[in-house]
């Protein structure tokens, strides 16, 4: 089966958020690149990292929450110890109570994305989980991130 419809790596330029991460030696499985759940870890850790930063969220405090309902994440090429991960952060799609973020795992001084994916939260009461309009403090804070198309496409 031929895959037609593969997604392009995003650029750098797609992107006005970025955090450097950098791996660690755990990070990597026995076929000596970084294991593709820490893929994840790295989508988390921009999206809220993002969010502590620009005070629109407190993961222990605030009365609400984003629950991922959805992630998703196309490799292109490995990542490995002790390569350093720019973590690129876009907002697709800022919705009543979601926001479709668009991420990208930049390898060392990489300008084509090594990875990239799709990372939903829908935002929820804390202590009743049901979902809430986003709040003008966050909606705020995201909207500096809604995306422009790709300068490659």
């Amino acid at each position: 089966m031929t895959i037609t419809n593969r997604p392009r790596p995003l650029s750098r330029k797609a992107f006005s958020y970025a955090r450097v991460i950098t791996t660690r030696w755990m990070d990597n499985d026995v076929y000596g690149h970084v294991n593709n759940v820490v893929y994840y870890s790295f989508f988390d850790t921009v999206v809220n990292g993002y969010l502590i930063e620009q005070k629109a969220l407190d993961p222990m405090e605030s009365p609400v929450i984003g629950l991922v309902v959805e992630t998703q994440c196309q490799y292109f090429r490995p990542i490995a110890f002790p390569d350093s991960v720019t973590a690129a952060l876009r907002v697709d799609r800022l919705g009543n109570s979601s926001v479709h973020y668009a991420i990208a795992l930049f390898c060392n001084d990489e300008m084509v994305a090594a990875a990239q994916g799709r990372f939903v939260h829908v935002y929820v009461d804390r202590i009743t989980r049901r979902p809430v309009s986003i709040s003008d403090r966050l909606r705020a804070a995201l909207n500096p991130l809604i995306s422009a198309p790709d300068p490659l496409d």
